[in-house]
């Protein structure tokens, strides 16, 4: 018999919204380089030792995304290479132009899983390994757009 899935109890507290979401930095210039100088976040004073901003719009989706399909979907198989630093999480960011974002990517140096690729639900991604080990992805989301 299938187990059915654990419920929150009664009275369980209620998550309202992603407060916050970055990776932890152990390379600070290669993660600087990334987000900054490649994806141009707005950090403020780029010269803090711990950026953050409040300025980019909180996430439209959270999911817990099992390690077989984020492979299939990256390498059109189940297991994530072993020669490569198995990902514990995955980040997205919408941009408007995925083509141009893929091409500054791979012209500072970033190893593409997928260029720009159209999903069958619509989306385009592009997706690689950050610095700290998370499978990003530069995106168009159409869904998710605002107007």
């Amino acid at each position: 018999m299938a187990r059915r899935p654990a419920r929150p109890e009664k009275g369980a507290t209620t998550v309202l919204f992603i407060a916050g979401f970055g990776p932890i930095v152990a390379e600070p210039t290669a993660s600087r380089r990334l987000y900054l100088e490649t994806l141009g976040l707005d950090f403020g004073d780029p010269a803090e030792e711990y950026l953050h901003t409040e300025k980019l719009d909180g996430a439209r989706a959270f999911g817990l995304w099992p390690l077989t399909q984020a492979a299939e979907s990256c390498f059109g198989r189940k297991d994530w290479p072993k020669e490569l630093p198995t990902p514990q999480a995955w980040l997205e960011f919408d941009v408007d132009d995925v083509d141009r974002v893929s091409t500054l990517l791979e012209e500072r140096g970033y190893r593409l899983l997928v260029k720009s690729r159209k999903e069958p639900w619509g989306q385009t991604v592009t997706r690689f390994l950050s610095p700290e080990g998370l499978l990003v992805g530069v995106t168009h989301t159409p869904w998710m757009r605002k107007g």
